[in-house]
């Protein structure tokens, strides 16, 4: 693992935050001082843990099938940060691409998710196949709504600490950062079907350890057959580099189109994979 991303997972809760985050009545309360000061120093946990096991997940996930995969970044994150998750599904087998939109600044005035249509489409007439994708925080909500726009070029969605619920309300520095860039007359947020489930297989991973998103707003409540939530250990920023949520991306990739079931934890799951309650 380079230096550089060392450096990116200890400011990661800069790079890979979820404006516009809060309880305010709508899914819990926001997460503590407590975890958001040590988002940082648990992320470089994350990473030293992945350090240590990345050879047993070569030889414990499960290979893949050969679908197109693209990775969405959180907001203010770009490819780089999720390069080494990249490069993990591309060993195992999947043509795995980065969004391809630079630094995720949000939806501007909504180029950039008419960009992703065009790419998801170019993706899906290159390999002849759907796409699933992978999208961290903000990028999970970009992910969602491409699934809501292009069903049938959509073959799954995972997002990690994305909130499905969205107040507008919090007094934050990330959450006048976004509006900054996103003004609310300009912003195409509140046109998005983002408390409604994508008409797709869908998986929303959540950590009640975050330190930026609240868990609560994380948990897909309403959903169809082929929903399901699951919750791990770690922190917000981490996400990108966790080795149990590695793992479980590469699984949730392995389910064969159209066979879609849910994640069944073995004797060993529950604890990385702790029931969602």
């Amino acid at each position: 693992m380079k230096g550089g991303t060392v450096m990116q997972a200890t400011t990661a809760q800069v790079q890979a935050g979820a404006p516009g985050v809060s309880a305010d009545g709508a899914g819990g309360p926001s997460p503590s001082a407590l975890l958001a000061l040590t988002e940082a120093h648990r992320a470089v946990v994350e990473l030293v843990a992945l350090k240590f096991s990345r050879r047993r997940l070569y030889q414990v996930a499960p290979e893949g099938d050969g679908h197109p995969v693209m990775v969405l970044p959180g907001f203010m994150g770009g490819d780089g940060y999720n390069l080494s998750l990249r490069r993990f599904l591309s060993r195992l087998g999947y043509p795995a691409h980065g969004w391809g939109m630079g630094r995720n600044l949000g939806p501007r005035d909504g180029a950039v998710l008419e960009a992703l249509e065009r790419r998801v489409d170019a993706m899906c007439e290159q390999y002849g196949a759907k796409i699933s994708l992978v999208g961290h925080s903000l990028g999970g909500l970009f992910a969602r709504e491409l699934a809501h726009r292009l069903p049938d070029g959509i073959r799954q969605v995972i997002t990690l600490g994305t909130p499905v619920k969205i107040v507008t309300t919090q007094d934050s520095l990330l959450a006048r950062l976004f509006t900054a860039l996103n003004p609310p007359e300009q912003a195409p947020l509140g046109q998005w079907r983002l408390h409604e489930v994508p008409p797709v297989p869908t998986t929303s991973i959540y950590s009640r350890g975050d330190g930026i998103v609240s868990w609560q707003t994380a948990l897909q409540v309403d959903g169809h057959p082929q929903t399901q939530s699951i919750q791990v250990r770690g922190s917000h920023s981490g996400m990108t580099l966790n080795p149990f949520i590695w793992f479980l991306i590469a699984e949730r990739l392995a389910v064969p189109a159209g066979r879609w079931q849910p994640f069944k934890r073995g004797s060993w799951h529950s604890l990385a994979y702790p029931r969602v309650s």
